[in-house]
């Protein structure tokens, strides 16, 4: 039986598979189910199928959702998602239209003001591609539940708890300078673990200008 961990998953820093579409973050659903799997290699998910099998349920009046479920060692955590465009606007069977108002920029304010007119959007009529996306950042969202990527969506920039590796490059230069890292955490006093690049930086200076001086 696996022992799940929220904790341990949710210290996982996700930004470098991350990208930026208006305004949202999208984590990349292949790269955290791949980790997902590598913490618990007995998880599985599954997209629920409605009417006729579709993995989808439609509503005329406000469009299109997925769901799907992920279940680790009897805990199962289900979610949904609506298929949305571009500007996360519900997308339906047929396109429609919608009004926003139009901002130009005004030098004296230093920033967009309305102008007091609006210009027409078009939601464009959802396809297999779009509620195939849907499903897989739905299914990336479900993982979200057990810790990965949840900080993403409470507006952090870095987990709670998350620490960043020590820089490779940099203790190797601290080492050849005649240090060690139990030398670094004997002087600020902590343990190896404990240590960060800033630490192992600013012994890399000192012992450098101490050579100088020599």
């Amino acid at each position: 039986m696996e022992n799940l961990k929220f904790e341990d998953v949710y210290k996982i820093n996700v930004n470098e598979k991350t990208e930026e579409k208006n305004g949202l973050t999208y984590l990349s659903w292949a790269w955290a189910w791949a980790e997902f799997k590598k913490a618990y290699p007995t998880a599985e998910y599954k997209i629920k199928r409605f009417e006729n099998n579709l993995p989808y349920v439609y509503d005329e009046k406000t469009g299109y959702m997925v769901f799907t479920e992920v279940t680790v060692d009897g805990l199962t955590y289900e979610m949904w998602l609506p298929v949305m465009d571009g500007a996360n606007k519900a997308m339906k069977a047929e396109a429609y239209t919608y009004l926003v108002k139009k901002y130009e920029w005004d030098a004296r304010k230093n920033r967009s003001v309305w102008n007091g007119e609006y210009e027409e959007k078009t939601v464009e009529t959802a396809t297999m591609t779009d509620i195939n996306k849907a499903i897989m950042r739905c299914l990336t969202k479900n993982l979200a539940m057990f810790g990965l990527g949840l900080y993403i969506y409470a507006g952090e920039d870095l987990p709670e708890g998350y620490k960043e590796p020590l820089d490779e490059a940099l203790v190797k230069e601290f080492t050849e300078l005649g240090g060690t890292l139990e030398i670094a955490a004997t002087h600020y006093k902590t343990d190896i673990d404990s240590l960060t690049n800033e630490h192992i930086q600013a012994l890399v200076d000192r012992k450098k200008r101490a050579l100088k001086k020599a």
